[in-house]
């Protein structure tokens, strides 16, 4: 696992104060393609727990996993006590048992490719199914989003996170729906859009770049003044777009 990946610890109360939750119809999506009650999941990357708390509020047993102990002592606070919490990363994962559900929010992008399917699949049940989420959170205003571009040029080129198997933006199918239609493990592969908006303060906003792993890479003193320069160019509400891409499959 990269240090960018292993560099959200330090900031994990900001990561639960400033990045948005996940909405029920991403809990509705995944049960009614599973398309059988889902009593058993295993979520990758959980960090402060956004989305486990989605689930394992709704009945379902999850068990969070995260590398990160601030995150998962974070997490801890907002999750029901049945939660189990394992400190892992996926790639050290051991299938101790298997799960109707095996997910990851916003955290798939920072597991290893080799051998990615094989262990997915080895810790699924027969039938059970694989769900990933995730999105850019990026101003709704062109005019926004290009005054934040050239604020924070004189120390990142970008904050986006390139797709790791190089599928273009444009393309109608994303990374990771293009490995699991190529995958032998995996079939029935799924894409959908949930559309969101969201609208938060200036601060909040800045906030939120403070918790995204390109702003975290930089020194400290860097970090501070590419947000220094970035507040001046916001409004005082900040509209953002904000869709989740949802990739499912199923195991074969």
């Amino acid at each position: 696992m990269s240090d960018r990946a292993l560099s959200f610890g330090e900031t994990a109360e900001a990561y639960e104060r400033y990045r948005p939750g996940y909405p029920v119809e991403l809990f509705e999506l995944v049960t009614e393609y599973a398309g059988r009650p889902v009593r058993t999941a295993l979520e990758i990357g959980a960090g402060t727990g956004k989305a486990t708390r989605l689930f394992a509020r709704r009945g379902i047993a999850v068990t969070a996993t995260d590398p990160d102990p601030a995150m998962l002592a974070e997490l801890r606070k907002h999750v029901p006590a049945d939660v189990r919490t394992v400190r892992a990363a996926f790639e050290d994962l051991r299938p101790e048992r298997a799960y109707g559900l095996v997910y990851a929010a916003a955290a798939l992008h920072w597991t290893a490719p080799e051998g990615r399917w094989s262990r997915m699949a080895e810790l699924l049940e027969p039938g059970g199914v694989f769900a990933s989420v995730g999105g850019p959170v990026r101003p709704a205003d062109p005019e926004v989003e290009e005054a934040v571009r050239a604020a924070r040029a004189p120390f990142l080129e970008s904050d986006d996170i390139p797709s790791p198997d190089g599928t273009p933006p444009e393309r109608e199918l994303q990374w990771p729906g293009t490995e699991l239609r190529r995958s032998e493990w995996f079939t029935d592969v799924r894409q959908h859009v949930i559309e969101r908006r969201l609208t938060v303060s200036a601060e909040d906003y800045v906030g939120h770049l403070s918790t995204v792993s390109a702003y975290l890479m930089l020194p400290a003193l860097r970090r501070e003044q590419v947000f220094e320069r970035i507040r001046p160019v916001l409004p005082e509400r900040v509209e953002l777009l904000a869709d989740l891409t949802v990739h499912l499959a199923r195991l074969r």
